[in-house]
């Protein structure tokens, strides 16, 4: 990460940690309040009477599903950072680095969204002319 904008209060693995876990635990609240046990009567519901015993495909499948719409929204909202710190002035080199990719790969997922810098004449250019 760019040193010269703020300081890591921890390591990169550390922080992974912290974001798996955390991440972890956002689509298990998503999963929880966006799906619903099946009606009774649906296949793979219980009979009316029986008590809704815990399926662990089922709670796999729904927080995988959870995760893929968390990731479509990272994606989303790491686009609009990208936006807002080229405009505050950021180039691909910091962009890419914020992202641990390369200023080329910066450039390539956001085409466009640094505008090129000033054409800087050299003294010989400014006599030839």
């Amino acid at each position: 990460m760019p040193a010269d904008r703020f300081a890591a209060l921890m390591s990169e693995d550390q922080l992974a940690a912290l974001a798996d876990a955390t991440l972890g635990e956002l689509a298990g609240r998503l999963a929880a309040r966006a799906f619903r046990p099946l009606p009774a009567g649906e296949p793979g519901a219980p009979a009316p009477g029986e008590p809704w015993e815990a399926d662990p495909q089922h709670d796999a499948l729904t927080r995988l599903h959870a995760l893929m719409h968390l990731r479509k929204a990272a994606e989303r909202l790491a686009d609009q950072a990208a936006r807002d710190a080229a405009r505050a002035g950021a180039g691909y080199p910091q962009l890419g680095q914020a992202c641990d990719i390369s200023r080329q790969a910066a450039r390539q997922r956001w085409p466009g969204l640094v505008p090129p810098a000033p054409h800087r004449t050299t003294p010989s250019e400014n006599r030839s002319a």
